[in-house]
């Protein structure tokens, strides 16, 4: 599991060079690339360093995302709306590249399966991050839908408003081509410490599905990984 520590200060900068230098190598490989995004602060700073970085022609790269609230899409708690304000707006992606999830429609289950049948097989690049309970995208400890392997994404309750939401599953984030695990603060140092170097406890640490990817951390969130 590769490991860069930098501070918190760079922490956006970092994680933008490494999605572009990402997105860049499947691109020259295969013509064109995949992005999930992730929620939170720490990303959002990242899109907006990502959306400040030249060079990637983001006419080839279709944008998905890991996880949403049932929120329309301008509310302030929008994972949909935060990538817009952070990146969408910012660079020449074209919007028929842009896949929002509809978590906000009356039938969740059919919104989770619509949006897994836009979803590619396999994801380029995923920003993922880790909660201080150890989960990432939508998927909490103990969640029944850590142990979904037929469906790609499903509707799950969150424990903090607004609590409906879609997330992918375990498949999804173990088929991406490369996971970005972004933690900033003490308050992630424990949980990174048992999703890296703890037993692979998915039930209790979900963000161990993405154990095997990069992780970008502040010193404070890498302070109990040795």
């Amino acid at each position: 599991m590769p490991i860069e520590v930098c501070e918190s200060s760079k922490l956006a900068n970092l994680a933008a060079e490494r999605i572009a230098e990402a997105l860049l190598k499947t691109i020259l490989a295969e013509g064109a690339a995949s992005l999930a995004l992730a929620g939170g602060t720490t990303p959002r700073a990242a899109y907006e360093a990502l959306a400040n970085l030249p060079g990637l022609d983001w006419a080839r790269v279709n944008v998905y995302f890991g996880d949403e609230r049932a929120v329309p899409a301008t509310h302030p708690d929008s994972n949909f709306q935060m990538a817009q304000l952070a990146l969408f707006e910012r660079v020449a992606l074209p919007p028929a590249n842009i896949h929002r999830m509809h978590a906000d429609e009356a039938d969740q289950d059919a919104a989770a399966r619509a949006y897994e049948a836009l979803l590619p097989q396999h994801i380029s690049v995923m920003v993922l991050g880790i909660g201080e309970d150890g989960h990432t995208a939508s998927l909490f400890p103990e969640s029944a839908a850590l142990n979904e392997r037929r469906r790609r994404v499903v509707p799950v309750l969150g424990p903090k408003p607004p609590p409906q939401r879609l997330t992918v599953t375990a498949p999804v984030i173990e088929a991406a081509g490369l996971c970005i695990v972004l933690a900033a603060g003490a308050g992630k140092a424990e949980p990174v410490a048992r999703a890296l170097r703890g037993p692979f406890d998915v039930l209790r640490t979900p963000a161990c599905l993405a154990r095997n990817g990069l992780w970008l951390l502040d010193p404070a969130a890498a302070a109990h990984v040795s």
